[in-house]
């Protein structure tokens, strides 16, 4: 075989292709949803929100439900079993159901997903009380991001797989990452928006002050 299968089988390519397949679902949400005078920052806001929400209801939905009615992703054997068994070979905590990490991920699909939806909606009627939803989910994230693998880092990383650069970069780096970046940015964007608003109202009410005089 051209494709190593220890390395790339068809579980892994599947399992890529599902995240794509959610990012081009996410990518058409917008531009069905989205009014057309909407920023690109908004278009690219909602895309990722979309996108967010899909992996926390399917992917990690799928990973809770396994984790918490008496089975493992390890012991499962349906497609999103093994797509969470692919991920194992990088971070082994997944496969027998850590409970931080099962913990952190209930959180992150009853709590974040919710908020996800609560913030599409605020994008679809050009909200602006969406910039203090998008600040409080965006620091969740990062937050569950640093407890899913602080503990592993200060224990000497026993159940983290870096051998092969597949486990390593995209699995652990990449797919992390993104969340990582994503809601700092989002974080920063929020706060100028919140901070930029505020000040106008401050400056508003100040020329009313003086119009009254």
């Amino acid at each position: 075989m051209i494709i190593d299968p220890s390395l790339i089988d068809e579980v892994t390519i599947y399992s890529l292709l599902a995240v794509v397949g959610i990012l081009i679902v996410s990518l058409l949400a917008s531009r069905l949803l989205l009014s057309s005078s909407s920023s690109k920052v908004d278009h690219a806001t909602f895309v990722w929100f979309t996108f967010d929400a899909l992996i926390h209801f399917i992917f990690e939905g799928s990973f809770v439900y396994h984790s918490t009615f008496g089975r493992t992703v390890n012991t499962g054997t349906d497609m999103f079993a093994l797509l969470w068994q692919e991920y194992t070979k990088a971070d082994e905590r997944w496969g027998f159901a850590d409970a931080t990490v099962v913990s952190i991920e209930i959180m992150t699909v009853f709590v974040d997903g919710l908020l996800c939806l609560l913030i599409l909606r605020q994008l679809v009627k050009n909200d602006p009380s969406r910039h203090f939803w998008i600040v409080v989910i965006s620091v969740i994230e990062i937050v569950g991001g640093w407890m899913t693998f602080a503990p592993e880092w200060l224990t000497g990383s026993v159940y983290l797989n870096t051998d092969v650069w597949l486990w390593h970069y995209v699995y652990l780096w990449f797919f992390n990452g993104l969340w990582v970046v994503i809601p700092f940015a989002l974080i920063v964007h929020s706060y100028n928006a919140i901070i930029k608003g505020l000040r106008n109202n401050n400056s508003n009410n100040k020329k009313q002050s003086k119009k009254s005089k």
